[in-house]
């Protein structure tokens, strides 16, 4: 299986995706929009694609003009029926493409936040049954999506609704990092400090390191979430 990712600053790459894909066989290429020269493959020589964060916003098209191609590209693989996996501003963008809005969160959420399932779409869905507990997860977004038109809205979290969607099975958009490990959170906590502005819902550096304990947890859920979207694995 091959998949693409688009990456979009140096330090909010792949991280616990990289362990899961070579563990399965994954074969994975790039584009790395930060880099002079990216490119975008061929839509029919690749099967899925995973869109990850970054502190831009999707509208930022005067000062990043690659999102004019990527947006283009997500779109032509939403039609070509390709499984897109959205990871924060790679769920904007995915929502986006997909005729919803984007905007500024009703909080801003940075730290370790818990999501629970939508109750009244969680009857039956795999994805639900693994927040069942309602687990602490890993955020750091100012931004949050709408809905698009025939997805079901899937989790929520005290700050802010529409934590994920699913889309026709085909696209999955989490706006929360469940791919992140030590060295990825440390990376932004070297990059976006600048976000930390006490508030409600954004931790302090040392809150945030405080509960890196919870790092396991969030990377096993998102191999069980990877073998079941990309793979039809069983999620139990």
């Amino acid at each position: 299986m091959k998949i693409h990712i688009l990456q979009h600053v140096p330090f909010e790459g792949p991280g616990h995706i990289l362990k899961w894909a070579s563990e399965h066989g994954i074969e994975l290429s790039y584009t790395l929009f930060f880099e002079t020269g990216y490119q975008l493959p061929e839509i029919d020589q690749i099967d899925a694609v995973i869109i990850m964060g970054g502190p831009m916003s999707v509208y930022d098209e005067s000062q990043y003009q690659w999102l004019l191609p990527e947006k283009a590209f997500i779109r032509g693989c939403i039609l070509a029926g390709k499984k897109i996996l959205g990871i924060c501003l790679g769920a904007q963008l995915a929502s986006i493409c997909l005729g919803a809005g984007v905007y500024s969160a009703n909080h801003k959420e940075i730290g370790w936040h818990q999501v629970q399932a939508v109750a009244q779409h969680s009857a039956g869905n795999w994805l639900s049954k693994l927040f069942e507990e309602s687990p602490a997860v890993f955020h750091w977004h100012g931004e949050s999506f709408d809905i698009p038109q025939g997805a079901r809205d899937l989790l929520v979290s005290a700050a802010n609704n529409h934590q994920a969607y699913l889309y026709q099975d085909k696209v999955l958009a989490l706006q929360f990092h469940l791919e992140a490990t030590r060295e990825t959170i440390a990376d932004l906590l070297l990059h976006c400090s600048a976000d930390l502005i006490p508030s409600a819902y954004v931790q302090s550096a040392e809150e945030i390191k405080a509960h890196l304990s919870c790092v396991p947890l969030i990377n096993k859920l998102m191999e069980k979430i990877l073998s079941r979207f990309f793979l039809n694995q069983s999620s139990d």
